[in-house]
């Protein structure tokens, strides 16, 4: 089962994403306990991450989300976001990435 998502989307500058990622977590949660498409209660882990793209590399992120199967056969999700908070110059710690 897969254990992450990606979401390609468009906002109005005033948006406020986090209230935008809990909101959709929320509804996404119920509509799969609803549906009980898992055994047991489904629970989203705390925190998102979030990274802007530009208009020109629309077509490259689409394919790249339409890909994910193919890709974590080779690459884990840990080692997939770490990539993205190093191409996108994010400082981190390893001590706060999430495990697989």
């Amino acid at each position: 089962m897969p254990n992450h998502l990606h979401l390609l989307i468009s906002t109005k500058p005033n948006c406020n994403l986090s209230d935008l990622v809990r909101d959709i977590k929320t509804n996404a949660s119920k509509w799969i306990n609803e549906k009980r498409f898992v055994n047991g209660k489904f629970q989203w882990q705390n925190g998102f991450g979030a990274f802007t793209v530009s208009q020109s590399q629309l077509q490259k992120i689409t394919n790249y989300i339409k890909n994910q199967e193919e890709h974590h056969k080779v690459k884990s999700f840990r080692e997939e976001y770490i990539d993205f908070l190093k191409a996108y110059n994010i400082d981190f710690n390893t001590q706060y990435i999430f495990e697989d």
